[in-house]
């Protein structure tokens, strides 16, 4: 390849979305607005932006499961109980923007109830919560001082559902003061509690105004107009049961209080409509609710049904008819199956006109009641993830991969189960494809991802194809999860099939057989399995889109069949040209076959032949994958290290060892100068093939990383994980050079003006400077260069001014010390703590530390230390429902650092000692030998001297 048209190496890529668990099991919430979704995760409970497929916030848990959470209608309080009978109470953000921390509850009731709480609702005016716990006792909260208001007991077993009644009447002037709390518990009666005070004082506080039978089963969804009329109650006895609870004043008033107020509140039970199934979930749909050929007004009463079949029903309560059915009704289900797509809870949000139902198997299904149709889809539990590929259902045939909008909107997902996701790669919407009835084991795309094959344990593949959408003026968003249906399968193996890879060639817009007589034309696809055996199947005759009214699948024909291996085929990949199979196996070889394939007038003819064997690994190889612009194949194998191989003579040409597990995944990106690899350690490496380094790790899994889909323009790697964890790596290797290239200026602009500080003793900036650098180094040269400069000034201006008394060397020096602020001092302290252990540095330390004890109070070193701390927060993106720092840790941070410099100070200090012990030693010596060595001299010159003066005398004498 030309070094002019070479491409640049990938250097880094950052976590851009991440498909975590959603929903693992417990209750599930929605805001009244239904922009936001509360749903249990472990221990934890989840806040989710529900367009954006974003999660907001946690909300931190006791370690116990969650049994039941609700939402005030303000949307500004979360209430949950745990199975450590507490309540906690959060206030629920109102920004949209992702939050690292947990939020913690504002108030926490230690032992709300004595036995665990399944049902609570909370009153329409977000001022009372009424709880439900198993021992049949009913508590209504007060929500925002935390006490209890009323409690009510008798019910004959767990309370099984709960609603409030607040009657309005838009034509009322005058808002009736009525407040009623209705219950249904395990003993299949309804019961009516009067909330109001003189209600409350009358009856003694826990008596019910009536008790309702009818259900012969434990009812499971109550609701009340709005009107406060009409009460609707379904059970697990296949029944829904409407009431007339309306006040209805008595013709004759008796003396007796208590039986006058018996007989003017009487509820009647007004119809029976049996449902055919259990009923988990019922509710009244508002009475202007407009439904997709159904008329609204005041007079309709309609209510909606979830219940074990999965489906949601919109019923008329005066005709009990069914008005329509929300969901598809599976056919040919097991039981088990049946049980994990029952619903367990449904939910109505008026403002959206959508039913959001909860099902068994913790998927989430948003039902649009204006159209009929499913408009959302959350999956919340993937288990394992086994395989995942790059689908473009909208891709125009005439158009190209790489170049289109349309490539690569969608990404399959292969998980423990039968059911193929199918999600959308900007948010969480998904699909659940169905046909499989084992384990789903493997995916390939075909047709540049129009179309999603499949293998599985049942011992079949499976050709999907996305459903032709409907003939409509608007146009389709791309990012809309299309229904898919099976149009083939390939049956023949006798064991699971692991490993499956279609043609290159279909329809990627260089093909000679896009177009002629035959139309469409997928050619042909390869599958290997445990029997060890390689199947190649004629597609020729398969549709690239499914009619919206399934018609029967084809059945596809096997042109050949090798027994290929001597253990489990794990992997198969076709060359980009078609003219190679590559298939590797448990036996830790990977061999090459020559593909045959010519389709004429009278039928088509496929054939394999052995060209090559890749020997070398000493494990089992998991992953094949050819070169996309060399003749080389890449092999992952279970012995850590992935092999590139030569297609001329099938030697192993290079060999990439980091990995510390088995190599699961491998393929090419870049022109094949760079490969991505995945494994059991949990890592995804990039690695570069010409020095055989590795450029980047990616880390965001806990477990192996058994899936690798790589988009057709190569800016985004999706890898999944045996720990339910989807992550989209986005390459950000210009970002990050760009970045790195403004750094570099604004630090060469930083030293620089620190050069020119220096030059112009303006000592300030300079140490303001270096410590927003996080350059100690440049500070203790400044520090240390001082008394120097300092003693140079003094002898340069002597005869113009005196030196004045300076603890660092320069006075200036002393004020910047003295006014620094408060986190600039707190950095200071901790590189001086650094400087003082080392004993070439300690000096300055040690002066630096002098001075700042001289000039500043204990208090300000401990308030520098708050500073710090809040305004690591604030750059931290922590000021949503961050706490702002006590006074208590700033003190705690001087003491660690305090702690830090007594030990090294004393070592200095003793060694200052000890030298200052030598050097009186060494004073000593020198003056022990001075009198030593030249005392004689000493005694001579003094005799000289006397004898000298001796002459003088007499002479003077003489004289």
């Amino acid at each position: 390849m030309d070094a002019a048209h070479r491409p640049k190496l990938r250097t880094a890529f950052k976590k851009g979305r991440v498909v975590a668990p959603l929903h693992t099991a417990g209750p599930v919430a929605i805001t009244p607005d239904g922009s936001r979704l509360v749903t249990c995760v472990g221990e934890d409970a989840l806040l989710t932006d529900i367009k954006a497929g974003v999660e907001i916030c946690r909300f931190s848990g006791d370690t116990e499961s969650i049994t039941s959470l609700c939402i005030t209608p303000s949307s500004s309080h979360l209430l949950i109980f745990t199975s450590s009978l507490s309540l906690r109470i959060y206030e629920i953000p109102s920004s949209f923007t992702p939050q690292t921390k947990p939020i913690k509850p504002v108030r926490v009731i230690a032992r709300a109830h004595d036995a665990p709480v399944h049902v609570c609702k909370s009153d329409p005016t977000s001022t009372y919560l009424a709880s439900g716990s198993a021992d049949g006792v009913v508590k209504v909260w007060d929500i925002h001082r935390g006490y209890v208001t009323h409690l009510f007991k008798g019910h004959g077993g767990v309370v099984s559902a709960l609603a409030f009644n607040y009657p309005f009447d838009p034509s009322s002037v005058v808002r009736e003061q009525k407040m009623q709390l209705i219950t249904a518990s395990v003993d299949t009666r309804i019961r009516i509690f009067d909330l109001s005070a003189a209600a409350a004082r009358a009856s003694g506080g826990s008596k019910p105004e009536a008790v309702l039978e009818g259900h012969v089963s434990v009812p499971r969804g109550l609701d009340v107009s709005p009107d406060g009329k009409w009460l609707v109650s379904g059970g697990r006895d296949s029944v829904v049961l409407i009431w007339d609870i309306s006040s209805k004043a008595s013709s004759v008033q008796k003396s007796n209080k208590g039986k006058g107020r018996a007989a003017e509140f009487s509820p009647v039970l007004h119809k029976t409509i049996p449902v055919l199934e259990r009923v988990e979930a019922v509710g009244l749909l508002h009475p202007d609710e407009d439904l997709a050929g159904a008329p609204s007004g005041p007079g309709k009463l309609r209510f909606y049904t979830g219940g074990e079949r999965g489906l949601v029903r919109i019923w008329d309560a005066r005709d009990g008819n069914v008005l329509f059915t929300l969901g598809q009704e599976q056919g040919d289900t097991t039981e088990d199956q049946e049980e994990q797509r029952q619903i367990v809870d449904a939910i109505y949000v008026p403002s959206t006109s959508t039913i959001v139902s909860v099902h068994a198997d913790q998927n989430i299904l948003f039902h649009s009641l204006s159209t009929q149709t499913l408009s959302r889809q959350f999956i919340g539990f993937n288990d394992e993830i086994i395989d995942a590929t790059f689908l473009s259902p909208y891709l125009p045939v005439q158009a190209s991969a790489a170049s289109s909008q349309l490539s690569d909107t969608h990404v399959a997902l292969a998980t423990n189960s039968s059911l193929i996701r199918v999600y959308s790669t900007s948010s969480l919407d998904a699909r659940l494809i169905s046909g499989h009835s084992e384990i789903v084991l493997c995916l390939d795309h075909g047709a540049q991802g129009r179309v999603l094959a499949s293998g599985s344990k049942d011992r079949s593949a499976r050709i999907w194809a996305p459903v032709r959408p409907q003939a409509s003026g608007g146009e389709t968003d791309a990012q809309t999860v299309p229904e898919w249906r099976c149009v083939a399968v390939c049956e023949g193996h006798a064991e699971s099939v692991g490993a499956i890879a279609m043609s290159r060639q279909a329809f990627s817009g260089d093909s000679p057989s896009t177009s002629g007589s035959g139309g469409d034309n997928l050619r042909f696809m390869f599958t290997g399995s445990q029997d060890r055996t390689i199947k190649m199947w004629d597609l020729s005759s398969v549709p690239l889109a499914a009619d919206d009214e399934g018609a029967h699948a084809v059945k596809c024909k096997s042109l050949t069949t090798h027994k290929a291996h001597d253990k489990d085929i794990n992997s198969l990949d076709v060359a980009p040209n078609d003219r190679l199979l590559v298939s590797g196996s448990q036996d830790r070889t990977a061999k090459v076959w020559e593909i045959e394939y010519v389709a004429t007038g009278t039928g088509v003819r496929g054939e394999l032949r052995l060209v090559g064997t890749c020997k070398g690994h000493k494990r089992g190889v998991w992953c094949v994958r050819f070169g996309k612009a060399e003749r080389v194949l890449a092999t992952g194998s279970g012995d850590k290290t992935v092999k590139l191989w030569s297609l001329d003579d099938f030697t192993c040409v290079k060999t990439f060892e980091g990995h510390t597990n088995s190599v699961l995944r491998v393929d090419f990106i870049n022109a094949g100068m760079q490969m991505v690899s995945s494994a059991s350690d949990g890592l995804v490496k990039l690695w570069n093939v010409r020095d055989e380094t590795c450029a980047a790790t990616m880390d965001n899994h806990e477990d192996k990383v058994w899936a690798l889909a790589i988009s057709s323009d190569e800016s985004t790697i999706v890898s999944g994980a045996a720990d339910s964890v989807v992550t989209f790596w986005k390459d950000c290797t210009e970002e990050q050079q760009v970045e790195e290239e403004t750094q570099r200026a604004e630090l060469v602009l930083k030293e620089q003006d620190f050069a020119n500080y220096l030059a112009l003793h303006d000592y300030r900036n300079a140490i303001l400077l270096a410590i927003s650098m996080a350059q100690p180094g440049r500070l203790h040269s400044l520090f240390s260069s001082l008394p120097s400069s300092a003693d140079a000034d003094t002898d340069t201006d002597a005869s113009m001014r005196t030196p004045s008394i300076s603890i660092t060397g320069h006075p200036a020096v002393d004020e910047v010390l003295r006014t620094l602020p408060g986190a600039d001092l707190a950095r200071l302290l901790r590189y001086v703590r650094d400087w003082n252990a080392n004993a070439r540095t300690s000096v300055v330390a040690q002066r630096v530390l002098h001075a700042i004890v001289k000039l500043r109070p204990a208090e300000d070193l401990a308030r520098a230390f708050d500073e710090e701390a809040a305004l690591n927060v604030v750059v931290a993106g922590g000021t949503e429902g961050a706490v702002a720092p006590s006074e208590g840790r700033g003190a705690t941070a001087l003491k660690e650092i305090v702690d830090a410099l007594i030990p090294y100070t004393e070592r200095h200090l003793t060694r200052m000692e000890k030298l200052l012990q030598d050097s009186y030693v060494v004073e000593h010596l020198l003056s022990e030998m001075d009198d030593g060595m030249f005392g004689e001299l000493g005694d001579d010159d003094e005799d000289a001297d006397a004898f000298a003066m001796d002459v003088d005398r007499s002479v003077a004498v003489s004289v």
